[in-house]
């Protein structure tokens, strides 16, 4: 615990935080933490040891984290002080250095550092909680009382085993009937008790007036009918603790024998381990030369593939360019296979023909025309040249010389 150093700690100091952590829960009842806390936030009640470490809740370890915080923030308002109560997204070490705040502001000295409080888990934070409880419980007026423990005789049991299996009222029965038969020969229990009671102290000195002949006959006339044996049961401590001392000397004669075999296989690996290392150191000797010849090989197989990769480079732009020119051969190709079947094809020529036959039948047709029109062309300038003859000899006429009557 933080109260104490690490050396002065007994060997019950790893189980301190369970104790802790039962009183820890037994104070948080006093102060009502299921109505005021868990029904608030909808969560589940805490286990016994629930703080004490992690594994109780291996599947979500931020939950423990969160539930100290939160139960640390209601004791500290409880205790009297304000204090923010931390969200489930709030920065862990911001947290803690505030609640190791408010407890030192109670006068607790906390001497370990704040991480151990990280993970919501172990006796720190029971040493913590359980502070806090005791201040808010101090704040409510609530103290436990000291337990007053009743004063109790011990009597000293003794068990007699025997292979006869008797019960204690079966042996009472026996003896009832046996001090019928006989009572010379029975002492009463009850006025013995009573007498030793009454008597703790001789006054004086015993002195046995019985002869032991007599005694020891007596002595084995009764001892068989003494000896009782009661059942063993399963759930005694005793029972416990017998198989504990016959397991553990079973451990202890098993782990001789383990030991020895595990010394001994131990031994034969350790040797075997220096045969391996030596053969190894000499392989490496032997193999030097052929190591180096290897490692130049290495060098040589980088530069290649290196010179390789350049050469791939080169090689992919150029098929690139290879493919392009294909496929512009392609196309030429094409465009020959097209003219080469239009050229051995006879159907344009027949066109042709046919086509000049066209134009010397048009032709033909034309000089026709062109001369029906020249035809026409001279007749026109013929009748035309006539008109003007006719028209220059009526002007070329005399007129009649006009008389006075006229």
């Amino acid at each position: 615990m933080p109260r104490g150093d690490e050396e002065d700690r007994g060997p019950g100091a790893a189980y301190r935080g369970v104790v802790v952590m039962e009183s820890l829960l037994e104070k948080l009842n006093v102060l009502n933490y299921e109505e005021e806390v868990l029904s608030k936030h909808n969560m589940k009640n805490l286990s016994r040891h629930y703080f004490v470490s992690s594994p109780y809740l291996a599947s979500n370890p931020g939950e423990q984290f969160y539930m100290f915080t939160i139960i640390a923030a209601w004791l500290i308002n409880v205790a009297g002080r304000p204090f923010t109560e931390p969200q489930e997204y709030d920065e862990p070490n911001a947290t803690v250095s505030n609640i190791l705040a408010e407890l030192r502001a109670f006068g607790v000295k906390v001497d370990f550092p704040p991480s151990k409080l990280k993970s919501g888990s172990g006796e720190y934070v029971c040493f913590v909680l359980d502070r806090l409880a005791e201040e808010a419980l101090r704040r409510r007026g609530f103290t436990f009382r000291k337990t007053n423990y009743p004063s109790e005789n011990t009597e000293e049991e003794s068990v007699v085993e025997d292979d006869a299996e008797l019960t204690l009222s079966k042996v009472e029965e026996e003896l009832i009937d046996e001090g019928d038969e006989e009572e010379e020969n029975v002492m009463d229990l009850e006025a013995l008790k009573l007498r030793t009671e009454m008597s703790s102290k001789p006054d004086e000195i015993l002195e046995s007036t019985v002869d032991a002949t007599e005694w020891n006959l007596e002595v084995e006339r009764v001892l068989p009918q003494l000896k009782v044996t009661i059942r063993t049961d399963n759930k005694d401590w005793r029972v416990h603790v017998d198989q504990m001392h016959q397991h553990r000397d079973g451990i202890q004669s098993s782990l001789k024998e383990a030991k020895s075999h595990l010394d001994k296989l131990q031994e034969d690996i350790g040797k075997t381990l220096e045969k391996v290392s030596s053969r190894e150191k000499y392989i490496n000797n032997q193999l030097e030369h052929l190591i180096q010849e290897y490692r130049s090989a290495q060098a040589k197989l980088s530069k290649a593939r290196e010179r390789y990769q350049q050469a791939s480079g080169g090689v992919t732009e150029r098929t690139r360019v290879l493919a392009e020119i294909s496929e512009e051969l392609e196309k030429v190709k094409q465009e020959m296979e097209e003219k080469g079947s239009s050229m051995s094809d006879g159907a344009p020529v027949v066109k042709i023909k046919q086509s000049l036959t066209k134009l010397k039948q048009e032709i033909i047709q034309m000089d026709v025309r062109i001369g029906v029109v020249e035809h026409t062309l001279l007749q026109a300038k013929l009748k035309e040249k006539s008109n003007m003859t006719r028209d220059m000899h009526a002007t070329n006429i005399p007129e009649p010389a006009t008389g006075p009557f006229g």
